[in-house]
């Protein structure tokens, strides 16, 4: 594979007016691919996975925003209930999983074990290797079962994680994305960190990969996401111009992308 220094500059983001003519013909590309997976019974599960205001919603919408809602899911659950915490920690995700001729996707995932759960202590460490342990095997079996899985993780730098949570504190129509933890996401930026290099070291695997997304720029992470999903998948009439995603914004997990900054420390 090879490795971009992270020195190198970031990408130039496109003017809004080129934005969205890009994103408009990108989303062209998804209703040709929402065709294909209905017309062939397809089940298809992405998970959205990054730190507090990495801009998971923002890219959620830009995929689903043409989307038929039918054939089209976004999970997004709360808090676990007291229910839930005595339960196989998969339960509550499973019912969710996508059926035939559907796409479904997770913002934020069972991977918050390995996150916020993690850092914040809401799970012993006996749960947390326990996860760790199986998400694997888990994983493993929602692909031997049909489901074309794909994991994305926006990655921010500290200085872009700073401002825009300090947006969301002044604009009103964002405060209801304010919490505790986005509130300690500063203060344990580290812990974070080490929490999710282990994350990919013992969860990437060539059948179940982590795509990582330097998302410090909105357009460019939204474009490139869904440029990369697309190429991932089969469908009719694929522009495949239009969807060659740029290698120095989203590229598959390797160590060395951490030691060489590319994912940000």
């Amino acid at each position: 594979m090879s490795q971009r220094h992270a020195s190198a500059p970031y990408p130039e983001a496109p003017s809004k007016k080129a934005y969205k003519r890009e994103l408009h013909d990108l989303q062209v590309e998804l209703v040709k691919l929402q065709k294909h997976f209905i017309a062939h019974g397809d089940r298809i599960l992405v998970i959205f996975e990054g730190r507090d205001s990495g801009g998971k919603d923002g890219t959620i919408k830009r995929i689903v925003q043409h989307l038929s809602p039918r054939e089209t899911r976004v999970v997004a659950l709360g808090k676990p209930s007291e229910r839930d915490r005595t339960s196989w920690y998969f339960q509550r995700y499973a019912p969710h999983l996508p059926a035939a001729e559907e796409m479904v996707l997770f913002n934020r995932s069972w991977y918050n074990r390995a996150g916020v759960e993690r850092v914040m202590d809401f799970c012993t460490n006996a749960e947390y290797e326990e996860f760790m342990e199986t998400v694997p095997a888990f994983e493993q079996m929602l692909i031997r079962s049909g489901i074309h899985l794909f994991k994305y993780y926006l990655d921010i730098s500290k200085r872009e994680q700073k401002k825009r949570l300090a947006a969301r504190r002044t604009d009103p129509l964002k405060q209801w994305k304010m919490s505790p933890i986005d509130a300690a996401a500063q203060k344990h930026w580290d812990d974070y960190s080490v929490a999710r290099n282990e994350m990919f070291a013992r969860t990437h695997s060539a059948l179940a990969p982590w795509t990582v997304v330097r998302a410090d720029d909105k357009k460019l992470t939204r474009l490139n996401v869904i440029k990369d999903l697309l190429t991932r998948l089969d469908y009719a009439d694929k522009d495949h111009g239009l969807i060659r995603p740029n290698p120095d914004i989203v590229f598959t997990y390797a160590e060395a992308y951490i030691e060489n900054g590319m994912i940000a420390p």
